[in-house]
């Protein structure tokens, strides 16, 4: 995978359904096929691909159980509830910021 943090944050960041996997994953959607079903419009293949690249990132586990049939879970690794913290935080700093830009344009009108 690659190298440096800032490619990881890149990859991450840069797709659209990585946020939405870990979101997932946090909210306790911890199976691909139940993943698949929550998250609108995602491909089988688009979030299989993402699944394998967060776990090689460190911000997802893969538990698979042997049974039959066999059955995976994917749990957020420490690395991945900081992660998704920071982007909550950056998220809410955004929205306090639009929320603050509005009260000053209707305050200037």
């Amino acid at each position: 995978m690659p190298g440096s943090s800032y490619s990881c944050l890149e990859d991450v960041i840069g797709c659209k359904w990585s946020v939405s996997v870990i979101s997932a994953v946090a909210e306790g959607v911890v199976r691909p096929g139940a993943l698949e079903r929550h998250i609108a419009g995602i491909s089988t293949k688009v979030l299989t691909e993402r699944l394998r690249k967060l776990t090689a990132y460190g911000l997802l586990e893969k538990h698979s159980y042997a049974e039959l049939p066999p059955r995976t879970e994917y749990t957020l690794t420490p690395k991945g509830g900081n992660w998704r913290r920071s982007w909550s935080a950056y998220r809410s700093s955004i929205k306090r910021a639009e929320q603050s830009s509005a009260s000053s344009a209707a305050l200037a009108s």
